[in-house]
C-alpha cells in the first residue's frame, strides 16, 4: 500500500497529521508532506483515518 497526495488539492486543514503525525507532515504553507510514503502494518489504521478525514481529498491509499 502507497500513500499518494495530491499538493494542488491540499487545503492545509492539517487532519492528516493529527490522525498520523509520524507519517505526514505539513510545510511552511500548510500544504501536505509525506512522511512515508509506504506505511508500516501498524500504521495502516492510522493513515487510513488520516484520508479519512481530508476535508479536500488530496489524499488517496493504492495497492501495489
Amino acid at each position: 500500500m502507497r500513500i499518494q497526495a495530491d499538493r494542488e488539492a491540499c487545503i492545509g486543514a492539517g487532519n492528516c497529521v493529527l490522525a498520523a503525525e509520524d507519517v505526514f507532515d505539513q510545510d511552511d504553507d500548510a500544504v501536505v508532506l509525506v512522511l512515508q510514503e509506504e506505511p508500516s502494518a501498524d500504521q495502516v489504521g492510522e493513515v487510513r483515518n488520516a484520508v479519512a478525514q481530508c476535508p479536500s481529498g488530496a489524499l488517496k491509499l493504492v495497492d501495489d
